[in-house]
């Protein structure tokens, strides 16, 4: 095969995948006329790929997949001027697939089913004969793929691998605290600013719900785990350090203990290509223009084609959340994807009511009884090998 003749789908693996596959020499996407003259798109694509190793020349040709004869003649236009071509029907709609179904002739037409992660021959296509998908994506090509760009997040995800035992040690001190976890950590930003490693300030403030005092309890445990230094509890004065700048974030930030704990089992749970703690990404690729939308990924994890989206609250989890998260899923994971919310929250009356509206959306919702690693792990690691 030479030339791999594509139907655009709305779900991005679909137009991506065939081509990382079989390697020709030139893919040819037939598109609608709003992705066909979208530059910021085609870029992203031809990113992809070079950052993927396929060395593949891209052509995009407009027409309406909804319109059987206009995807014919272009079909016919293709296969008429390129050799040796294939065409996928993995993607496009019912008028995209008769059209290919029509002009196909000799011509080897395949598909690629999702649920058994495999190719499949349709007709004339014996190389793709139940074969199945090798292809292990990572987070950053998932959202390439899909018209994106991964941009810098919250943390460090080159150093975060050597700290996974101050992590699990802040969750260990996070499940003796956490009724006070959100209020405290807001003492703790009073008490501390941003770009300082030194904290001090009055033992009880006025804080955003009411006046809060210093739980004596919870700092000196984060003293004996050496998660803060020189810690004085003198008179009404409360001092203390941070040992180094990712520590001091975690104990100004109400999230993170949460976020870290999830991306700990994910790289515990072993099954994943890829895992991303705050991943940030930017719906268009195209980084000039000043209003491109962007959103926080709490944890992302790849495993083989499937991107796991994964969101974490220790507050009660609200519609809105669960929209944003289904709404990424769709964007850049499409059919096939998963989307995870977790919570820490106790158990509140809206809780039953969020979990029909979780499994409306196809959300998978983890809460505080699984969030020790023996039953996280377990929950994490659903879906196909």
């Amino acid at each position: 095969m030479k030339t791999l003749i594509e139907l655009y789908d709305e779900r991005p693996i679909e137009n991506v995948l065939a081509t990382e596959m079989f390697r020709p020499e030139e893919t040819v996407l037939v598109c609608p006329p709003e992705i066909a003259g979208n530059h910021a798109f085609r870029r992203a694509l031809e990113t992809y790929f070079a950052r993927r190793g396929c060395q593949v020349r891209l052509s995009f040709v407009s027409a309406s997949l909804l319109d059987a004869v206009k995807v014919e003649k272009t079909l016919r236009r293709v296969l008429d001027s390129r050799e040796d071509c294939a065409i996928d029907i993995s993607g496009g709609g019912d008028a995209a697939l008769f059209a290919a179904g029509a002009i196909s002739g000799e011509t080897p037409v395949f598909t690629y089913s999702r649920r058994k992660n495999a190719f499949f021959e349709i007709k004339n296509a014996p190389f793709a004969r139940n074969l199945p998908c090798t292809v292990r994506l990572d987070a950053e090509s998932c959202f390439l793929m899909a018209g994106g760009t991964l941009l810098p997040g919250r943390e460090d995800n080159q150093e975060l691998p050597r700290r996974l035992a101050e992590i699990g040690t802040l969750f260990r001190i996070y499940a003796a605290h956490r009724r006070v976890w959100n209020r405290q950590i807001g003492y703790i930003q009073r008490l501390s600013a941003a770009d300082s490693l030194a904290a001090r300030g009055k033992r009880t403030g006025r804080g955003e719900n009411g006046v809060v005092t210093a739980d004596e309890s919870l700092l000196r445990d984060f003293a004996d785990a050496g998660l803060i230094l020189d810690l004085s509890l003198d008179g009404e004065e409360v001092s203390f350090r941070f040992p180094d700048a990712m520590t001091r974030f975690w104990l100004r930030d109400m999230g993170s203990v949460l976020e870290l704990q999830v991306y700990r089992a994910c790289l515990a749970a072993g099954c994943f290509d890829d895992v991303i703690l705050s991943a940030v990404v930017q719906w268009n690729a195209d980084a000039k223009k000043r209003n491109a939308v962007t959103n926080e990924i709490d944890v992302m994890a790849v495993r083989g084609v499937q991107p796991v989206f994964i969101s974490c609250k220790t507050a009660e989890i609200k519609t809105e959340a669960l929209n944003e998260l289904a709404i990424l899923r769709d964007r850049f994971g499409g059919k096939g994807s998963r989307a995870v919310i977790v919570t820490s929250a106790p158990e509140a009356k809206g809780r039953p009511q969020m979990r029909r509206r979780a499994a409306e959306l196809d959300i998978e919702v983890i809460d505080w009884n699984d969030l020790k690693l023996n039953r996280l792990i377990p929950r994490l690691r659903k879906g196909p090998a």
